[in-house]
């Protein structure tokens, strides 16, 4: 299913998507499959793998430490994308994959975005790859139907918002927060006041999620009653993982937890 579709199935059930993020390979390939399974089962609209690299300068300590043990597990792209190929999940939860460019370029743009199309990976998150030198990417995407996926923060300009919204698909990431990802205690006003700042600023008609500091039921349905489509949740994910204590029934545990924060009711 592509990612305009799943927005639009859950708009007509008023609810809100949660997007799960999780390092694939962390603790191992195998256990990435169970993983994965239990965030579906728990309501996972849409899980997001993360391609470990070893500079990964948007993440804050613990998903550093997620994508450190992926990487002394084994994962790179080839084993990444057979085990995306593998996951066998249901049709209708799209897979995104977010990583960084040196991974992409290094592969080669074309040979990368065709890899996502077969292995069932719908949109492409790339944190450190400005709008301004995304054409390339942005045109095999296009020409193969997968979404690029850019951020746009508290920092960003208005006139940037535009460029983004103008050129992004799938859904917008909103960054809750300056700073790196990483669980917080709460919801800061000023992400509240991005979502209608971006919404009126380019009128744009693609979904809004908000992201980087989402751990709670409370705070997923403070953002969706601000106007958000959804609610991209991480390291509460990592930290349950790099527990090692009842994963999957934890991980499903809290992903039915934070998908009723995202219901309107």
């Amino acid at each position: 299913m592509k990612l305009k579709d799943k927005f639009t199935e859950l708009k007509t059930r008023h609810e809100g998507a949660l997007i799960a993020y999780i390092c694939a390979g962390d603790p191992t390939p195998e256990a990435t499959t169970e993983i994965v399974h239990a965030l579906v089962r728990g309501g996972a609209d849409i899980v997001e793998l993360g391609l470990p690299f070893s500079d990964p300068i948007a993440d804050g300590p613990t998903i550093q430490a997620s994508i450190e043990r992926a990487l002394e597990a084994g994962m790179n792209p080839d084993i990444f994308f057979d085990l995306a190929r593998s996951l066998d999940v249901d049709a209708d939860v799209p897979l995104v994959v977010m990583t960084y460019y040196n991974l992409i370029f290094k592969r080669g743009l074309e040979h990368f975005v065709a890899d996502c199309v077969d292995s069932g990976i719908t949109g492409i998150i790339v944190p450190d790859l400005p709008v301004e030198e995304s054409e390339d990417l942005a045109m095999h995407c296009k020409r193969h139907g997968v979404d690029l996926i850019f951020l746009i923060a508290p920092t960003t300009y208005q006139e940037r918002m535009k460029r983004i919204a103008g050129v992004g698909s799938g859904f917008i990431y909103l960054v809750a927060r300056t700073g790196v990802t990483g669980a917080r205690a709460d919801v800061a006003e000023s992400t509240l006041s991005l979502i209608d700042l971006v919404r009126s600023t380019t009128h744009t008609a693609t979904p809004l999620a908000v992201g980087f500091g989402i751990s709670t039921r409370d705070q997923a349905a403070a953002i969706i009653e601000a106007g958000a489509d959804g609610v991209i949740v991480g390291s509460a994910f990592v930290n349950i993982i790099a527990d090692g204590v009842d994963v999957p029934e934890q991980i499903e545990e809290l992903a039915r937890e934070l998908k009723a924060g995202c219901c309107h009711g």
